[in-house]
């Protein structure tokens, strides 16, 4: 089942989302609302999905970044990034710690925010610790672009959004991003 992506606007986006306990987490109805998170995740296609953007304000959010995702861009696209596809994962209640400084600027959207994007300010590398769908604790270090969608992800569940952080003179409609890029490319 598909889930209904909510928009700005929507009061549940500003909220700070509540923990989930163990027994919470491995419940019958919160397995399946990861099941539907997924579905809904691919079905935009997007790379994460925090509960807030569809209602509910809980701790949790799904990520997957397919290689598909990343066909349309080059080898130095890629590498500039530092993108490389990361499976689909589960985080329940996160804490996300910065490893670096906020230094590396690189356009985003949001399903919350239809057609529009900019250019946001991120660290390039975080620490996040989390339970996964079976409560068990985890901890991730990631870096370029897996860190990009972990820090976007759990600022949904404090209540931020990209726009919050943005560089608000790129912000722009994807379709003229796009337009600039396909001006701007050796032909």
């Amino acid at each position: 089942m598909l889930l209904k992506i909510r928009t700005v606007g929507d009061p549940v986006l500003r909220q700070v989302a509540r923990s989930l306990s163990p027994e919470e987490i491995r419940s019958a109805e919160i397995q399946s609302l990861i099941l539907h998170m997924r579905d809904t995740m691919r079905d935009t296609p997007g790379v994460g999905l925090a509960a807030p953007q569809i209602g509910e304000s809980i701790q949790l959010t799904v990520i997957e970044d397919k290689a598909e995702y990343q066909k349309t861009l080059t080898e130095g696209e890629l590498k500039e990034r530092e993108r490389v596809p990361v499976d689909f994962h589960v985080l329940f209640n996160p804490v996300i710690e910065l490893l670096s400084p906020v230094e590396v600027s690189f356009f985003e959207g949001c399903l919350s925010i239809p057609g529009l994007m900019a250019k946001v300010p991120r660290t390039r590398s975080v620490r996040v610790t989390y339970l996964d769908e079976h409560a068990d604790s985890h901890t991730i270090e990631a870096h370029g672009w897996y860190a990009r969608i972990l820090q976007h992800e759990i600022d949904h569940l404090s209540g931020t959004l990209y726009i919050d952080h943005m560089q608000s003179a790129t912000f722009t409609t994807i379709e003229h991003h796009q337009r600039q890029i396909k001006n701007n490319k050796p032909s």
